[in-house]
């Protein structure tokens, strides 16, 4: 199942109160075409068929292709300085941490 880090799940919470989306509302991440990488949108719901991640105020919606793509990831946020010299935060899927034994 996809992680989300703390500084992730606090972007999300910022962005989906911001749009003021309804009570319920979220990020939703789709995999129309894996190869071409994965999209994010603000939803005002899930869809039928999404996979739902709830938090403390946060929630997240995986499309069954993304929810595939996605099982053994983590979502993070980092920072990146854009070509005005401005700090924006991108969204970041890595591998996750395997316990060592």
């Amino acid at each position: 199942m996809l992680a989300i880090t703390d500084t992730a799940a606090e972007a999300i919470k910022t962005l989906t109160t911001d749009a003021e989306l309804p009570d319920g509302g979220g990020l939703r991440i789709a995999a129309t075409d894996p190869e071409q990488g994965l999209e994010l949108s603000l939803a005002a719901q899930a869809d039928g068929s999404d996979t739902v991640l709830t938090g403390e105020g946060l929630n997240v919606f995986l499309e069954p292709m993304a929810a595939e793509v996605l099982e053994d990831k983590v979502l993070d946020v980092q920072p990146f300085t854009n070509d005005e010299g401005q700090e924006e935060l991108r969204f970041a899927i890595g591998p996750q941490e395997t316990a060592q034994a």
